[in-house]
């Protein structure tokens, strides 16, 4: 450990923690709560968050052209202006093509055409992190449900440019995918064959498999759940935390509230379970370390 982390930690001790990071969220003024749910991470002990963007339709376009993904990457940057100018909270845009769009893109029109509108987006998302406008890129990746081989294929074909376009600019990467078994050593190939170090590669909604995600160097981020957590740290701090929050009042429950990553680590601190040197590792230096942001 560094004497700048160190220091950091050393005057941690002297307050409580109060740098609670979620990793994976989305923020939905227009079918959510929007800025509400933001002060209620806030309220809750939140500091920093990583604004993931919804898809074309929550903004109620359509995935048929390069124009929908520039909008709502565009949407996403200034709603992430909004939440700093508005709120005592941090957010950094993540910027991607869901895997759910390049599904819907294929079955509307030809493979082909799906895969060069999905990395044409990529490529003006990479631009906006280039320019300091967005942080990362994602979530892409592939779809955690049953598809054609040649739809599967061409989400292979999106990530692989996505795990490229995040190697040239040396930024992290948020992918969405199943976790089934050998999903981290899937991962590690992909980013083998583009080049891009396996580090900058986040596993999203990730379970606790901290060894087996360590082995392969990918970045698990792990779904903020009591038993997820405690069964991460037996294994080591080297993970995010995320409540995969949608903003969606049509979907009431789904995944985790925008509260529970503050809410959880305070409470597994306060139980003992996790260490303020945990603390500091989960939702500062591992994010600084990934990201490359600087937090405090």
């Amino acid at each position: 450990m560094n004497n700048l982390v160190s220091d950091k930690h050393d005057k941690s001790l002297q307050s409580s923690f109060n740098n609670f990071t979620d990793n994976h969220l989305h923020i939905d003024p227009i079918n959510g709560e929007g800025l509400l749910a933001v002060k209620k991470f806030q309220r809750a002990g939140g500091k920093h968050l990583f604004l993931v963007c919804k898809t074309t339709r929550d903004l109620g376009l359509e995935p048929n052209n390069l124009e929908s993904f520039e909008k709502l990457f565009n949407y996403t940057i200034r709603l992430s202006v909004k939440i700093n100018q508005e709120t005592e909270v941090k957010s950094f845009p993540v910027l991607g093509v869901h895997p759910a769009e390049i599904v819907d893109m294929c079955n509307k029109f030809s493979v082909t055409k799906a895969v060069g509108i999905a990395v044409d987006a990529l490529n003006i998302a990479g631009h906006k992190v280039e320019n300091r406008e967005a942080t990362a890129i994602g979530e892409v990746g592939i779809p955690h449900f049953i598809v054609e081989d040649s739809i599967k294929r061409a989400c292979d074909k999106v990530l692989i440019h996505a795990f490229r376009v995040s190697r040239d600019l040396d930024c992290a990467v948020q992918v969405h995918s199943d976790n089934e078994a050998g999903i981290f050593e899937y991962l590690y190939n992909m980013a083998k064959e583009a080049k891009i170090h396996p580090n900058k590669v986040v596993k999203h909604f990730s379970n606790p498999t901290v060894l087996k995600s360590l082995k392969e160097g990918i970045y698990p981020s792990i779904i903020a759940t009591n038993q997820n957590i405690i069964e991460a740290n037996k294994e080591g701090n080297r993970f995010f935390m995320e409540s995969d929050y949608i903003d969606d009042l049509q979907r009431p429950g789904a995944v985790l509230g925008p509260k529970t990553v503050p809410k959880l680590s305070s409470k597994l601190f306060n139980s003992g379970v996790l260490a303020e040197e945990d603390l500091w590792r989960i939702h500062v230096d591992n994010v600084e370390d990934v990201y490359g942001v600087t937090l405090v």
